[in-house]
Parts: C-alpha cells; structure tokens; sequence
C-alpha cells in the first residue's frame, strides 16, 4: 500500500512538473519545490551521473518514477498546447502570469529563512531580474524557423545550446524552461516539432535529437552547480530566483510578438482576469495539496 501511495505521489508530481515545464511561466523546479520534493530531485540528478553505483541506482529509480509522470503530461500539454497557442495566445499569457505571481509569495514565505535580514543579497535578485529583461530585449527574431532544411552549423548550436539553457531553467526554482524557449524563439517551433512527432513525423526527429542532447549536456553541467549553491548559497540562490521569476514576466508579456505571425502584446485590453485568476488557484492548489500530503506523512 505504502509502495503504491509513493507511486502514484511520483507520478503526480512528475506530471506536475510537466505541465508547468511546457508552458511559460512557472519552471518544473517551482512546483517541485511547491510540492516539497526540489531537494530529492536535485540530489537525485546530480547522483545520477556522479554518484557511487549504490546511488546512481536509486536516483535511477526515483527519476523514473518521476519521469514516466512527466513524459505523459509534457506529451499531454504538447499535443494540446501547440494549437491552442495561435488561437488563445492572450488567454494562455494571462494564464502564465497568474502562474509566476501567485507563486512568488509561496516561494517567498517558504525561504522567509533565507530572505529574512539577508538583503545584501539584493544583487543577486537585481542580476536576476537584468538577465530575463535583457536577452528577451536581445532576441528580435519573433521566431527562429528551425524546419528541417534550415539546419546548419548555426542553428544546431543555437537549438543544443537552447536545449542546455532550457533545462537549466527548468530544474532552477525560478523562470521556467519554456520560458527561455520563448526568449529564444524557439518555443513554439519545439511545441510545434513534439506535437509532429506525436503524429508520427519523423522529420521533426533531427531537430529534437539536437535539442535532447542539449538538454542532458544541460543536466550534467547544471545539476552538480545547483546543488552545491543551495547547500552553500541558499540565500543568494533564492534571491537570484526570485529576481528570475518577476523577471520572467516581461517575455511573456511581449510572447504574443514572437509568433510566426506576430500579435500586439498582453495589455489591459486583451489580458484575461479570469485565466489570471484560474493561473493563481492553480498554484494555490498545488501548495495546498502538499500540506495535505505532509499531514498524511
């Protein structure tokens, strides 16, 4: 019963981490650390590829565990988002907002340890908030075509190394993975080249081959880094991650300009209060159910 419960706790929170990773807004890694889980995850990364034998066998287990939720649910978002996107793009932004700004007073009362009388550490959320502004302001693409017959030497380096960043951001408590694909204009071309593959078209497999190498070369290199930041900088971490998140509400602002047909961005005439507000019970939800699961622990 008790292998059965953990199961299926795995499975929801990989699931979890999947839908938050698929959209902009918040990362994979907040609602990891929403649902209490951030640390094991974390550790069990780093072990993977570091660890003795003993231990790379039980990060194995429990990534598994984790990852077959998070296949199914990034597969789900996918399939389903990639349309949506074009025909509800204000809906979905006003939906990502609610998303990063209910999230960043749970983050907040969380670390309240880390933040309380550590204000120095204010740099390191100015730094976050300059990083997320300043390669959105950077990326004047609206959109990088990254069809088949459009691949070079460039665009390889440009979608791997965008695979790197990607998953980085999407462990880090903070900006979310897709968010970076949105700076980077690539996060439509992506949902776009999963959903091909979903429908059986293995063009898009060349595209996605070099964006899943970026993101294992992402895991390795950042996986060990992040750990030892929380373990010996928590405070600055944190900081760096709020700075992040608050920052990550610019790109989606201007995301409605980086389709292939570019829109007007979000603003007061076409943001939605109400997918706003659904964004934020959302995350309310999820901190509610841990609470919920720590009591039954």
């Amino acid at each position: 019963m008790k292998k059965t419960k953990e199961m299926i706790i795995n499975f929801f929170n990989g699931f979890s981490m999947a839908l938050a990773d698929s959209v902009p807004g918040v990362s994979g890694g907040t609602v990891a650390f929403i649902l209490g889980f951030y640390d094991k995850f974390i550790e069990s990364l780093d072990d993977l590829f570091r660890g003795n034998i003993e231990k790379k066998k039980k990060a194995l287990v429990y990534l598994i565990k984790i990852g077959i939720g998070w296949v199914i649910g990034f597969l789900l978002a996918a399939s389903v988002l990639s349309s949506l996107f074009h025909k509800e793009i204000y809906k979905l932004s006003s939906l990502f907002l609610g998303f990063i700004i209910f999230a960043i007073p749970i983050v907040i009362k969380t670390e309240k340890k880390e933040i309380k009388g550590k204000y120095k550490n204010i740099l390191f959320f100015i730094i976050g908030l300059i990083v997320v502004i300043g390669i959105t302001l950077l990326n004047t693409t609206g959109g990088l075509n990254i069809s088949i017959n459009n691949l070079n030497i460039v665009t390889i380096i440009y979608i791997f190394l965008s695979g790197a960043l990607a998953i980085s951001a999407m462990i880090l408590p903070g900006i979310s993975g897709s968010t970076i694909l949105l700076i980077f204009g690539l996060y439509i071309p992506i949902m776009n080249k999963v959903k091909d593959l979903i429908h059986l078209d293995f063009n898009a497999l060349p595209v996605l081959i070099i964006f899943g190498l970026g993101i294992i070369f992402g895991v390795v290199i950042f996986a060990k880094t992040l750990r030892k930041c929380l373990e010996h900088h928590r405070s600055s971490t944190i900081y760096l991650v709020l700075g992040l998140m608050l920052g990550s509400v610019y790109p989606i602002i201007m995301g409605p300009t980086t389709l292939e047909s570019p829109m007007k961005m979000l603003n007061f005439k076409n943001f939605s209060i109400l997918y706003f507000i659904i964004g934020g019970l959302i995350i309310i939800g999820l901190e509610y159910l841990k609470k919920i699961i720590d009591k039954k622990d």
